[in-house]
């Protein structure tokens, strides 16, 4: 058909690229798994049927393809087995006493990754920040925009 008879309301506006992180893109190997397996599922839905006739449900996941694709290519998996078993670095699954002695758990993990609902933070948050390197019985302090809190560690684990 000619762009001549195409109405200008049925033109999609372009959206914006999915901003792409400046750290490095470490990841977990379940959280590069579960990357791959999205990109699958897109893939096949990209080649829905219905989704071409919807131009803007296409630009969306025509974008969200090109962010994975970026991502699985840049990523950096961190394997548990190589991680030191002493103190608290990628991966670790890092149970917590805080000074008001509330226990806490949280797993370091990617940015990609993090759900602090499920417990699991990235490598760049400011709790990851203040615990990296710590080991058992260390006391850190955990910088929060709500003040300041300590922390002692009490496990670390790798799954």
């Amino acid at each position: 058909m000619s762009r001549a008879f195409v109405k200008e309301s049925d033109q999609v506006e372009p959206l914006p690229e999915i901003p792409l992180s400046e750290h490095p893109n470490r990841t977990t190997p379940a959280g590069l798994s579960r990357q791959q397996q999205r990109l699958r599922e897109l893939r096949a839905r990209a080649q829905d049927a219905a989704l071409l006739d919807d131009q803007a449900a296409a630009q969306a996941v025509a974008r969200e393809l090109r962010w994975l694709e970026a991502r699985i290519a840049s990523a950096i998996v961190v394997a548990p087995a190589v991680q030191p078993r002493d103190r608290v670095a990628f991966g670790a699954v890092v149970d917590l006493v805080d000074e008001n002695d509330q226990r806490s758990r949280y797993r370091i993990v990617g940015e990609d990754e993090a759900d602090a609902e499920q417990g699991s933070v990235s490598w760049l948050s400011p709790l990851a920040q203040a615990v990296l390197g710590a080991r058992v019985g260390d006391e850190v302090t955990w910088r929060r925009p709500a003040g300041d809190l300590r922390l002692e560690i009490v496990g670390i684990r790798y799954d």
